[in-house]
């Protein structure tokens, strides 16, 4: 479907008819099937549809990245700035690649080079495309870590990205794209492994830098809220084709394709507390966590000797019921990931972790492999969390065959019904994890998960990358498991409208410190505490006539329903007053 060109005066980039096929056991496949369109200079098109509808295989397309020998663009053209992207050789592309055209990446764990510094890998950049000296390069990057909230961001400079939360390496690659100031800028999910607050912050400043530069921008998000904060123009893709595409208005107030239509009903509406399930009977606590500590030693100099220490985890204690569902909220690098790690024992710890009241601090062999049978955990991450050298229909069946559950034709079988389970189809067991998209691989490591039958699932942002009809089957399959095998879930979140929806209660955490705990109905709808307050007010909303409430709210230019009279405005920061108490700053 194309756009015609009067509509765009300043046209940075032309896309017409582009058809990219990868290669199959069964012959070509094509993914991308006449996409076209033409981005002018300052707007934002977002393309969004479901995981595998072919969004990221078309930012690949234009940045040159297309995995080979697999994917090749068999037909199209990609006019920018009168040079076809398609036709230019490799070289040309490093130019253009990380200057002209910059692109955030969806799995920012995957794309960072994990042997270099985070400081290397920013400059690397500014020296190459803008010629900065390394002095330059280091106060620049410094800068634009700033400017994404990254705390400490000299400090960052020098650490891996191993060593930052999840959340934090999405800024990171935020910053990367950024700092050379594109002409277009494709940001394929963004905002997904972020919090509400930092979210409103980066599509602001994502605003800020278009608006001073001109710069283009195409969006791929599943996060209908932030296509309604964000876009100009929206494209809807499903299986490689455009099913629409108009001005964002029009396509939230009478969208015109019956898969639109469901994809907008799909939306799960924050609604303050109102849509939460009610609280279940308290018996005897299938997780209890008494005064949890994590805290890392960071070493340097030439002895490599401990100059600080990181309090990532502070005296947190919680219970969670049989058959309940606990959210863990709050923003990137509060503590979250690292809480689920030490009760796995992936991370040290110190305090009391106890399953079915069985402590299980120093457990080791035998008994830690029987603990893990029980309590189970879906990472943030999937790339990462996947062996890329492994089918996934194996990756799926090992934890089956290491416990001794199922072998032969019963494991395929019970593989096969797990990833019908997810929405996956049982003939794509024997691909490999590369050949997937984002969202269907959070799929694969749900199905993992879901194999041993646990008492317990840790879901580290299990939903996030998925788009809003997965999101909706994958949530209705959790609580489906819930009622039907009692499961118990410690749901780590930043998707407020998906906490509300599956939640018994929730837990606030904010530096290493849980500031809020109580019913859902009750923290979402009537918060007390300063943090949570910022974070309900900052929920993006699905509403193009409602642009920019949640920034407004936080500014302090409207009220908030869950502000009070003495709510201090511009994206607060917190001073820390010991025993969860934090007083709010400028």
């Amino acid at each position: 479907m194309a756009v015609s060109a009067s509509a765009h005066p300043t046209p940075l980039l032309k896309l017409d008819g582009l058809r990219v096929a990868f290669a199959t056991p069964t012959g070509p496949a094509t993914i991308v099937d006449g996409l076209s369109f033409i981005l002018g200079a300052g707007e934002t098109l977002c393309i969004a549809g479901e995981s595998g509808s072919g969004k990221s295989v078309t930012a690949l397309s234009l940045m040159g990245l297309l995995p080979k020998p697999g994917g090749r663009v068999t037909a199209g053209s990609a006019m920018f700035l009168g040079r076809d992207l398609f036709k230019l050789g490799e070289r040309e592309m490093q130019e253009i690649r990380g200057d002209d055209i910059a692109m955030i990446f969806q799995e920012p764990m995957t794309s960072l080079n994990p042997v270099l510094s985070i400081g290397t890998q920013m400059t690397e950049g500014l020296r190459r495309h803008k010629g900065l000296g390394e002095r330059e390069a280091e106060t620049r990057a410094i800068a634009v870590l700033d400017s994404v909230r990254i705390p400490e961001a000299r400090r960052r400079m020098k650490q891996f990205p191993h060593e930052l939360s999840g959340g934090m390496r999405q800024r990171v690659m935020i910053a990367m794209a950024m700092s050379c100031d594109p002409k277009v800028l494709i940001a394929d999910e963004p905002t997904t492994a972020l919090d509400v607050t930092i979210q409103a912050q980066i599509l602001e400043l994502m605003s800020d830098l278009q608006k001073q530069t001109g710069m283009a921008i195409i969006l791929i998000t599943h996060d209908m809220g932030v296509v309604a904060e964000m876009a100009d123009r929206v494209i809807v893709m499903r299986h490689g084709k455009v099913v629409e595409q108009g001005a964002v208005k029009s396509l939230f107030t009478a969208p015109q394709a019956d898969y639109t239509r469901a994809l907008l009903a799909a939306v799960p509406k924050f609604a303050n507390g109102k849509n939460a399930p009610g609280e279940t009977p308290r018996p005897e606590p299938i997780l209890s966590v008494r005064d949890l500590i994590v805290r890392f030693d960071v070493k340097g100099g030439f002895f490599h000797r401990t100059k600080q220490r990181v309090h990532a985890v502070e005296k947190i204690s919680f219970d969670l019921a049989p058959g309940e569902t606990l959210a863990l909220v709050g923003e990137s690098g509060c503590g979250k990931s690292t809480t689920a790690r030490a009760i796995m024992h992936l991370s040290p710890f110190a305090g009391s972790v106890k399953v079915a009241g069985k402590e299980t601090a120093g457990l080791t062999g035998e008994a830690l492999r029987a603990l893990r049978r029980d309590v189970q955990m879906i990472f943030q991450d999937p790339h990462a969390s996947l062996d890329p050298r492994m089918s996934v229909g194996d990756l799926v069946g090992e934890p089956l065959v290491i416990h001794g559950l199922a072998n032969g034709k019963e494991l395929a079988d019970r593989v096969a019904d797990l990833f019908e389970r997810v929405g996956l189809k049982p003939d794509h067991m024997t691909r490999f994890p590369h050949e997937f998209s984002g969202g269907q691989r959070q799929r694969i490591c749900i199905a993992r998960a879901l194999g041993l039958n646990p008492r317990i699932i840790i879901a580290d942002e299990c939903v996030s990358a998925l788009d809003v009809s997965i999101q909706a089957q994958i949530l209705a399959l959790l609580k489906k498991l819930r009622a039907e095998l009692g499961l118990s879930y410690l749901f780590i979140s930043h998707d407020m409208a998906v906490v509300e929806q599956i939640s018994h209660r929730v837990a606030v955490m904010y530096l290493g410190q849980i500031v809020e705990t109580g019913p859902t109905k009750e923290v979402l709808g009537n918060p007390q505490h300063p943090y949570t307050q910022k974070l309900l007010a900052a929920v993006p909303i699905p509403d193009p006539a409602r642009r920019g409430l949640a920034r407004r709210r936080l500014e302090g230019e409207v009220p908030s329903p869950f502000r009070p009279a003495n709510y201090v405005p511009q994206y607060l920061n917190y001073r820390d007053l010991g025993g969860g108490h934090l007083v709010a700053t400028q």
